[in-house]
């Protein structure tokens, strides 16, 4: 069964007034997905995160999502076990396209309106990348799931969703980590770090925090691109996020 939280005001109807962010990248790493599981795909946890797609769709948010492939094969890591580094990434490329494929299954099955659109031509289950087209999904109402990266070798899915979010000028990039935030050294090493609430492009470039890789960083910042940097697996989030609650590490011009 899907892990369950407590019932919270997160919960309750909310007017379409009250929604922050009207569309957003929601960027996934794939090793989410596996959970606690052995497998790849922790059916539970897909579940649980489609549930709060599910919910913020409802709000009206006009949601694209990008999943990394990690849970099944990181190029990086394929590199230093001898595979050639071109042909990992690509192997990590497809790795997200079966993520992809997943959440759009579960997705459907809940019933919301879903299309994935990958960067690697492969029109037997999946769209081409088309940025127009894309906006025709989410002005639709329909959610859009970004596989394959770029397309391109030595880009990470970081680079992926501030690419799309650039491109389809959305209003923020929601980073969904394992963490509750940006903070100013290692948590798990140091019991006496310090995250922060709010941060601007220019100081996590002064202090070297690693928000994101230095590519993706650099086309936020350009293009005027917010980052919130939160916990997935504290309750409801997601959904707190759009509305515009305090959560996690707001990362902005």
């Amino acid at each position: 069964m899907p892990e369950s939280f407590p019932a919270s005001s997160a919960a309750t109807p909310v007017a379409p007034s009250a929604v922050k962010y009207r569309r957003i990248v929601l960027k996934l790493s794939g090793e989410v997905l596996r959970g606690k599981s052995a497998d790849p795909i922790d059916a539970a946890v897909l579940e649980r995160i489609c549930a709060d797609i599910k919910g913020i769709h409802e709000l009206g948010v006009q949601v694209s999502v990008v999943i990394g492939g990690g849970n099944i094969f990181r190029g990086l890591a394929g590199s230093q076990r001898g595979v050639d580094r071109t042909t990992g990434d690509y192997m990590g490329m497809l790795a997200t396209v079966i993520n992809s494929l997943a959440l759009m299954d579960c997705l459907e099955k809940m019933g919301v309106s879903t299309r994935v659109q990958s960067a690697i031509p492969m029109e037997q289950i999946a769209e081409p990348f088309i940025m127009r087209r894309a906006v025709r999904h989410l002005e639709k109402g329909r959610v859009v799931i970004f596989a394959a990266g770029t397309g391109n070798p030595y880009f990470s899915t970081d680079t992926t969703a501030a690419l799309r979010a650039s491109e389809l000028r959305a209003d923020i990039i929601l980073k969904a980590t394992k963490v509750d935030g940006v903070y100013n050294k290692d948590p798990k090493k140091h019991a006496d770090a310090v995250r922060y609430d709010e941060l601007t492009f220019a100081e996590a470039l002064r202090q070297r925090l690693n928000v994101m890789d230095s590519t993706a960083f650099s086309l936020c910042q350009d293009n005027h691109v917010p980052i919130l940097v939160f916990d997935l697996n504290a309750p409801h989030t997601i959904r707190r996020a759009v509305l515009g609650e305090k959560v996690g590490t707001l990362v902005h011009n």
